[in-house]
């Protein structure tokens, strides 16, 4: 019995290593968020390579998603530590726009190699998320994550990645996104199902003035620049 269970793990661990090396250099061909999403609003996909996405929209992904994103190696604990002891109400929180502790690492791994959970299911898919972001931290690196990140997230009803969504909501390629235009496709990230920019929902009206701010705030950053001027 010991030795079936060490040989699941081994062939675990090995497939999903070799997994993780494949797609360091081509795109992953479908997720599984993908996939429940195709059956009913459809599938509006189209990955680009890292320089076919404007600056401002990797720009605009670290100022609202993950301010620390050049910093840490997969997990912003001062993040996480807010998140699980909020403060009051009359104080200021400085966790970043996006409101969670989730790094653009982790969105990465869950968006990539896991799904998207409800509120139990969340807790069976914490260990995985965890294995998988370490791995990519350590095998892809920055711009790999943050170029699979912007071609696979969510950006809309039937829509994953940037280029899909520059589409759809400006009729332009994802590569000559404005700032303002960016900032608003990010604004929606939380439920991009129903905060969209076109129309302009006032959630996402609200927010994306907010982002443009934080847009200019970390341009001053050596390592955010660094990685972007790739």
């Amino acid at each position: 019995m010991l030795k079936k269970i060490r040989r699941v793990i081994l062939y675990l661990f090995f497939s999903s290593l070799a997994y993780v090396l494949i797609t360091k250099f081509l795109e992953p061909p479908i997720t599984i968020t993908q996939m429940t999403n195709a059956f009913g609003l459809g599938l509006n996909r189209d990955y680009v390579a890292w320089k076919d996405l404007s600056y401002n929209i990797k720009l605009a992904a670290i100022a609202s998603e993950d301010q620390t994103f050049t910093d840490h190696m997969g997990f912003d604990w001062d993040a996480i530590e807010k998140s699980l002891h909020p403060k009051k109400k009359n104080k200021k929180s400085r966790i970043p726009l996006g409101g969670g502790a989730s790094t653009i690492t982790q969105q990465a791994a869950k968006n990539v190699f896991l799904w998207q959970g409800g509120h139990y299911d969340k807790y069976i898919r914490k260990l995985p998320e965890i294995y998988f972001t370490f791995l990519i931290e350590w095998i892809w690196g920055k711009q790999r994550i943050l170029e699979v990140y912007l071609n696979v997230i969510e950006t809309g009803p039937g829509c994953f990645g940037m280029e899909a969504a520059a589409q759809h909501y400006f009729h332009k390629s994802a590569k000559k996104l404005s700032r303002q235009e960016a900032a608003m496709i990010v604004a929606g990230l939380p439920n991009p199902k129903k905060f969209t920019a076109n129309p302009l929902t006032k959630r996402v009206a609200w927010r994306y003035p907010q982002i443009l701010r934080e847009m200019n705030n970390i341009e001053t950053d050596e390592d955010v620049m660094a990685l972007l001027k790739k």
